[in-house]
């Protein structure tokens, strides 16, 4: 499991910034998974990356980040099997955690929020929503 995406340096914050929120990016999809560091690491997040369910609930109990983007299809653990197992841990029951899928049909959706996520956005993302939804539940 990579740890810190590469681009993601604390050098990349204005000088005098606050330190960056941890967000940690779990989806099987490499291609999915550069866009969305990319695009965090270019709004000031610091990215840490889990391939599938099971790693991304070990990461979020060791890293315990700020936020957590989870996809629903991946292999071991799916989303809503990771999302209700950091739900029921204490150590990261108050992380906000944002579905990004593919799954667009409204039970998936319904599903999802069910399980304790917070949003659920679907595939291809709006970039500047998903950026707003996360201002919105880090409090920024």
């Amino acid at each position: 499991m990579k740890l810190l995406h590469p681009n993601a340096q604390a050098s990349e914050q204005p000088a005098g910034a606050a330190p960056s929120k941890t967000v940690l990016v779990v989806d099987d999809s490499p291609t999915e998974t550069r866009i969305l560091a990319t695009l965090l690491t270019k709004a000031g997040y610091q990215v840490e990356v889990a391939t599938n369910g099971e790693e991304g609930v070990a990461a979020a109990r060791r890293l315990h980040p700020d936020m957590i983007l989870m996809d629903v299809i991946m292999p071991i653990l799916n989303g809503f099997q990771a999302t209700r197992m950091l739900r029921s841990d204490a150590a990261t029951a108050e992380i906000p955690i944002i579905m990004v899928t593919t799954k667009d049909m409204q039970t998936d959706r319904t599903w999802g929020l069910r399980q304790g996520a917070n949003d659920y956005l679907v595939k291809p993302v709006d970039r500047q929503m998903l950026l707003e939804r996360i201002r919105l539940l880090l409090g920024a």
